[in-house]
């Protein structure tokens, strides 16, 4: 078998980062020749069925080698990286038997990865940890998930004594940028329910997430040559600082925790004529989500009453639901993976999602698909790293659900 290490290094030097731009599936280029690579290694390790379509989607089996008409459980991962962060030219560094200190990511630059600014280092001294060089972000997430799910295909194949019902994998494309989920033929992967291996630390295990929305705001304004400007010039700059000051100051990403909703400023640019920003709209309960949509409409509108109609554009796009709501009625599956993580030596660690997964637009599409650890911390940026053994602990969860789901009545 191929150490799960080594997989994992291999997939990361594949530059896949997805791109909200484009308007294509996938986004780039780079996600559509790692998952080639990808079918040719599942045909390798000898699943069936494979598949790869004109969207990036790749899908696999692993037939049955049971008598009994068990459910068909599915495993998925997301291909693609960041665009938040450069993903090319990952250069990974693998500090063995981490001695709890600080780790020098890049000397010219001085980067370094520091336990008093990240402290849950300290939980894996002794372990094996995979860094990024400082340059570019790892890709743990999602290619973690994959070698996970890969690894353990490939186990399963090479030791038939383990028995286990009939299993598909997925992977997708654009998941970073909410769109994983929007060409997955539901009915094609043919899974009764699956996991995603999409989350953090290890014993993560997540069945409820934001409900999420997008909203773009335009600011007009007006150029005058600024010697000759009162009365005249009307500054989208400023105009659009002032609906980011009106905003709940306390309710953004780096304030908020837990169960806690946000607004989140995720990029402005302008200058005097025109300004344009982009925001992200948090919360888990609906109704709360619902009164942050409207009191972002009432906002722009309190700036076109004061400046005038017309000044300010907005438009908000739901992106995606809480999956607590599609899942609650199969709460067994959820069980299923808890009791697979206490099988493993693993504690699980139930928490909200304070973000979204491919299984969140699933669910709603009839396919309930809670998520699972596949180790990594720090995503999306230089300071991304790998504990090795969380990565093997979320194979040997995929490992122990296969066997687990032949208990579980087909419905």
């Amino acid at each position: 078998m191929t150490s799960i290490t080594d997989r994992f290094i291999k997939y990361i030097k594949f530059d896949t980062q997805s791109d909200p731009n484009t308007g294509l599936t996938p986004s780039t280029p780079g996600q559509m020749i790692f998952s080639q690579a990808l079918i040719e290694e599942l045909k390798e390790i000898g699943l069936q069925d494979v598949d790869l379509d004109d969207n990036g989607y790749v899908m696999a089996t692993l037939p049955s080698n049971i008598d009994e008409d068990t459910p068909v459980v599915g495993f998925i991962a997301h291909v693609d990286t960041s665009p938040d962060f450069s993903g090319k030219n990952v250069s990974p560094n693998i500090v063995e038997n981490y001695d709890g200190g600080e780790i020098e990511l890049d000397a010219e630059n001085n980067i370094v990865l520091k336990p008093s600014e990240f402290p849950e280092l300290k939980n894996y001294v002794g372990q094996t940890i995979i860094t990024t060089d400082g340059k570019t972000l790892l890709g743990a997430d999602d290619k973690a998930g994959v070698t996970a799910i890969v690894s353990a295909m490939e186990y399963l194949i090479k030791h038939p004594e383990i028995k286990h019902g009939k299993i598909r994998v997925g992977f997708t494309p654009d998941e970073e940028i909410g769109e994983g989920a929007d060409l997955f033929d539901v009915k094609k992967f043919g899974a009764d329910f699956a996991y995603t291996i999409d989350g953090g630390e290890i014993g993560e295990l997540e069945f409820e997430n934001f409900n999420a929305a997008l909203a773009k705001v335009v600011a007009h304004g007006r150029n005058v040559h600024p010697g000759y400007a009162r009365n005249k010039m009307r500054n989208s700059i400023r105009i659009a600082n002032q609906l980011v000051a009106m905003l709940p100051r306390h309710e953004t990403p780096e304030h908020s925790d837990g169960y806690e909703g946000f607004y989140h400023l995720m990029s402005f640019n302008g200058d005097v004529e025109k300004t344009e920003m982009q925001f992200i709209i948090r919360d888990f309960k609906k109704d709360r989500f619902e009164d942050r949509k409207k009191e972002m409409e009432h906002l722009v509108n309190k700036v076109n009453k004061e400046f005038g109609s017309g000044t300010m554009e907005l438009e908000i796009k739901d992106q995606y639901y809480n999956m607590r709501q599609k899942i609650e009625p199969v709460m067994h599956i959820v069980d299923l993976a808890e009791q697979a993580m206490k099988d493993v030596g693993v504690e699980p660690n139930i928490k909200p999602i304070r973000g979204g997964t491919d299984g969140a637009r699933l669910a709603y599409m009839g396919l309930p698909t809670p998520n699972i650890f596949a180790g990594g911390h720090n995503f999306h940026g230089r300071f991304e790293f790998l504990p090795v053994p969380s990565m093997q602990k979320a194979m040997e969860v995929v490992l122990q659900i296969s066997q687990l789901v032949p208990s579980v009545k087909k419905s």
